[in-house]
């Protein structure tokens, strides 16, 4: 029989109550007895059993009903639950995952919500547009560049300069234009590929190798001297929509373009695909006197006769190939093809690597920088991997390889056994420049570092290598350096497998990324305003899906590598984060 429900469990109830109500008012002669006041009387033995009887049978009954319905409402909850799952059991992995990992999530963020985050000094409206707050001390969302993917992005304390992925040149910020508190793009259809900025110009790389310099100020590409562009019509003319010039490097060989540029205050470096490196004055308020050109004995009076802009070829550099260029605010360095590295321009604070001379604090010919004593006291010897530079420092990448002693390869010639297997390689980061402010990333604050130092939170890291079954070192994947501070991504393992065919504890994992430096602006995100001498790790981006997903604040952020991702309108891209650091401002983007 059908258990009685909650209106029939009642119904009994209240009919008992009713019988032992009128069998106590039979026996009672229809008087009801209270039991306050001194005229308390108590009812016979046999009345109060009665009524005791009843409501037990009362109480009885609901238990037993009440039972029954919790016992049928689980499960239909359990069938329900059980339903549910089995059409969202995708669903439910993919959630597992992300309460496992704050790295997962960051990951899947990143693909479903591709965008920009910026923190720093916000006085020029570059890292928050359209805010008034001076600073922004922790990473903080930019509306605009919502869903948008970028090619290139540079900072400065009063304007931001970014490529989209059409190749288009984005422009805002207060030095570009008062009115503008949103992005504009500025140059159009010139395909272009990276950028470097000065201090009042752009210096902008298009896909087939052409350098445009562009003003920051919208008023100045108004206003400014206009080149003719050739029409679609044949023997057709027009004058560009705004004003520009073209920097070109000359007697480039057949096929020969321009394949990288960097730039600092006032000084460009432009690097061709054959290897050789051109400079050019980048400013429009000041010509580069600092050596930084990389050109013996030029200067204002001794320049070329003709436009202020003209590509300098550094021929004491002929026959090196060059494979890779970097510029502070007033020096350069290059790196070539066999691992070594050449610097010039400003050693005010020993940024080029040398000792500091007070009566010559500038060096204007490239000189070759000796790394072999960076190990002058151990059985290493040293390879240069990759540079980096921005404001008044400088950073090297090494390969540091152990080799035999001479006892060591006169005992393996003795014997006539092979030499030994070695564990080869530990990859380590140095730096030189000004350290005041912790820019060094050393742990130390030292106003002039002329020669280089090692940073040892980034060097001689290792991870376990599952295929080779070995150790392996991690290297850097990139280091962005600012004005007066840096980021450096590790190159370590990372895992984006992650799938509905794979198990749910398989999580995605992308790649560390630290900070340090000048804090002075908020520019290094740790929401302190102090400086950090050592790399530190930051907090998720998105600290409001960590705090939905229940987690502490001591889970740390992660760059997402490369990747083929699906967007939200369908398109199908490769796509990745990455960090500039400007001056005063840091950013993540969404990058193609």
């Amino acid at each position: 029989m059908a258990a009685p429900g909650l209106r029939g469990v009642y119904a009994q109830v209240s009919l008992q109550a009713q019988r032992c109500l009128k069998i106590n008012r039979r026996r009672g002669g229809g008087r009801q007895r209270y039991t306050t006041g001194r005229h308390n009387t108590t009812p016979p033995f046999w009345q109060r059993s009665t009524l005791v009887f009843g409501c037990a049978v009362a109480v009885a009954l609901v238990s037993v009903a009440l039972q029954q319905q919790d016992g049928f409402a689980e499960s239909v909850d359990d069938t329900a639950e059980s339903k549910t799952q089995t059409k969202t059991g995708a669903a439910s992995k993919e959630e597992n995952r992300v309460l496992l990992s704050s790295q997962h999530l960051q990951v899947k963020q990143s693909w479903q919500n591709p965008g920009l985050y910026a923190w720093g000094s916000n006085g020029g409206g570059v890292v928050a547009p359209g805010s008034s707050d001076a600073v922004v001390r922790t990473p903080r969302r930019v509306p605009f560049f919502d869903d948008v993917l970028l090619r290139d992005l540079k900072l400065d304390r009063s304007f931001g300069a970014a490529i989209n992925d059409k190749g288009d040149l984005l422009q805002w910020g207060r030095a570009y234009s008062e009115a503008a508190s949103q992005p504009e793009v500025s140059l159009k259809g010139k395909k272009l590929i990276s950028l470097a900025i000065s201090a009042d110009r752009i210096i902008a790389l298009s896909q087939s190798g052409d350098v445009f310099s562009v003003p920051v100020s919208k008023k100045e590409q108004l206003e400014g001297p206009k080149l003719s562009v050739s029409s679609w019509l044949p023997f057709r003319s027009s004058p560009a929509p705004i004003s520009y010039r073209k920097l070109s490097p000359p007697n480039l060989g057949y096929g020969e373009r321009v394949k990288a540029v960097s730039s600092g205050l006032e000084h460009a470096l432009l690097l061709t695909s054959a290897g050789r490196v051109f400079s050019v004055a980048s400013a429009s308020t000041s010509f580069p006197l600092r050596g930084q050109l990389g050109v013996a004995g030029l200067t204002w009076t001794t320049r070329p006769v003709g436009r202020v802009d003209v590509c300098h070829e550094v021929t004491a550099l002929k026959g090196v190939k060059i494979a890779a260029i970097a510029t502070g605010d007033y020096h350069s360095l290059v790196l070539d093809d066999r691992g070594r590295v050449f610097s010039f321009g400003d050693n005010s604070s020993g940024q080029l690597g040398f000792d500091y001379r007070p009566d010559a604090p500038f060096v204007d010919s490239p000189r070759l920088l000796d790394t072999s004593r960076l190990h002058s006291s151990t059985r290493q010897s040293a390879r240069v991997t990759s540079i980096a530079a921005g404001g008044l420092n400088s950073f090297l990448t090494v390969d540091a390889t152990r080799v035999l002693s001479p006892s060591e390869q006169e005992e393996a010639a003795q014997r006539q056994r092979p030499v030994p297997s070695l564990p080869k390689v530990t990859a380590e980061v140095w730096a030189f420049g000004q350290g005041i402010n912790g820019s060094l990333g050393n742990g130390r604050w030292t106003h002039i570092q002329d020669s280089p130092t090692r940073l040892p939170a980034l060097s001689g890291l290792l991870e376990y290598d599952e295929g080779s079954g070995r150790a392996v070192p991690i290297r850097m994947a990139a280091i962005s350096v600012g004005q007066s501070h840096a980021a450096a991504t590790l190159a370590n393992a990372t895992h984006l497998a992650a799938t509905d065919a794979t198990a749910a504890h398989d999580t995605n994992w992308g790649a560390d990324v630290l900070f340090w430096g000048s804090n002075d602006s908020y520019q290094v995100g740790t929401g302190k305003r102090s400086n950090v001498a050592s790399p530190v790790y930051l907090r998720p981006l998105d600290s409001q899906s960590e705090i939905d997903a229940g987690r502490s604040d001591k889970h740390r952020f992660h760059l997402t590598p490369r990747h083929r991702v699906k967007l939200r309108d369908g398109r199908t891209v490769k796509m990745e984060q990455r960090v500039e650091c400007g001056r005063g401002c840091t950013a993540v983007y969404s990058a193609v």
